[in-house]
């Protein structure tokens, strides 16, 4: 099967079609089950049903993928039917630029940062486009935002602004370090736009850095690491990026790897992987933004970057490496939530394809699968 034609429906079949290695690899960290669903409409139902799902047909027999990550227990229901249900409230917001706009009208804080945010203890950090400032209601008890001085719309953000972002990031991380010792846990992330929870429009991320151990579900994901390299005497990370290379869902650039997860949160998840923070890892999570924007049309979205402690720490994170997670929230027209209870208390259902993804993401970063 030509895998630029593959689907996710077709996933049990490419997994059979796998060198035998790659196919025992693949079950030692999925549990994949193909199920249908079956419905009989009502005659009054089939000229709604067939303007919403383009078919009668494709309603009443309905195929979904469900797949389980065995080792981090992150498990994803598929059925690209949900993309095309009909979502009653729908608010006629207008063009998102015209929309961003006119927020510019509206005095934020964050446009002028130096005024009207106030200082972590230690100082801010400065570089050439972006400053620190520190959060008025705190994640936690290090906790800074990083603003784009003088960049109010977060979709037009720069190779430069991206780059220089992560730099007062990771430069506030050092400092904050500095200032207390015990505080050693680095996480970083972007919310952008309001389906992804900012509360602000102007360009803004957040940095943390947690004192005792990292943040719950990177503690998690330490954890089943190790223990997966207990039981099978293997990297879980780098055999995670091998079984999805060999299904055309995962590439390496500039010794990083990225993969379209098969276990995804919500829609459109990429993970990138790589041994150190670096301009390669740095270039690939920006490109990674841009395809989302261009080719994906995904604009709010939820930006993750993790790895080890700064410091040495009395548990083991051996062959953990710095991570970046990205995922889109969904249509910023619609009041319907992307996460319900599904998400919360089972299993997170998803529309998206991860093999059309992969055929974007490997476009746009001048690959080909």
């Amino acid at each position: 099967m030509d895998k630029d034609t593959a689907s996710i429906i077709d996933l049990p079949r490419l997994v059979g079609a796998l060198p035998p290695q790659e196919k025992e690899l693949f079950h030692r960290l999925f549990h994949l089950q193909a199920v249908t669903g079956y419905l009989q409409p009502t005659p009054d139902m089939e000229e709604l049903v067939r303007e919403n799902f383009g078919s009668v047909q494709a309603v009443k027999e309905q195929k979904i993928i469900k797949i389980l990550n065995k080792v981090t227990l992150e498990g994803t229901l598929f059925n690209k039917l949900r993309a095309s249900r009909p979502v009653s409230a729908r608010e006629r917001l207008g063009a998102l630029a015209q929309i961003i706009d006119d927020s510019i009208r509206i005095v934020e804080p964050l446009d002028n940062p130096l005024a009207k945010t106030p200082e972590d203890t230690f100082g801010r950090v400065r570089g050439r486009y972006c400053l620190s400032a520190a959060n008025i209601a705190k994640y936690d008890g290090l906790h800074a935002m990083i603003v784009i001085e003088g960049e109010h719309n977060p979709l037009v953000v720069s190779w430069k602004h991206f780059d220089d972002m992560l730099d007062v990031a990771w430069r506030w991380l050092a400092a904050a370090h500095k200032a207390d010792s015990s505080a050693r846990y680095p996480f970083f992330l972007w919310n952008c736009l309001w389906r992804a929870g900012a509360t602000l429009i102007h360009t803004h991320s957040q940095v943390m850095l947690g004192r005792g151990q990292h943040y719950a579900k990177v503690e998690a994901q330490r954890l089943a690491a190790l223990a997966y390299k207990k039981e099978h005497g293997s990297d879980y990370f780098q055999d995670l990026y091998r079984v999805h290379q060999a299904l055309g869902l995962a590439f390496e650039r500039d010794g990083c790897q990225l993969l379209i997860y098969l276990t995804p949160i919500k829609e459109k998840e990429v993970i990138i992987l790589t041994p150190e923070m670096g301009r390669g890892f740095k270039q690939l999570v920006f490109d990674a933004l841009t395809c989302y924007r261009q080719s994906l049309r995904a604009v709010s979205f939820n930006l993750a970057i993790f790895g080890p402690p700064l410091a040495p720490t009395p548990e083991s994170w051996e062959g953990f490496p710095m991570v970046a997670r990205l995922v889109d929230r969904g249509d910023l027209t619609s009041r319907a939530s992307d996460i319900g209870t599904m998400e919360l208390y089972a299993q997170s259902v998803v529309a998206s394809d991860p093999f059309q993804v992969a055929h974007f993401m490997f476009r746009t970063c001048g690959l080909t699968e």
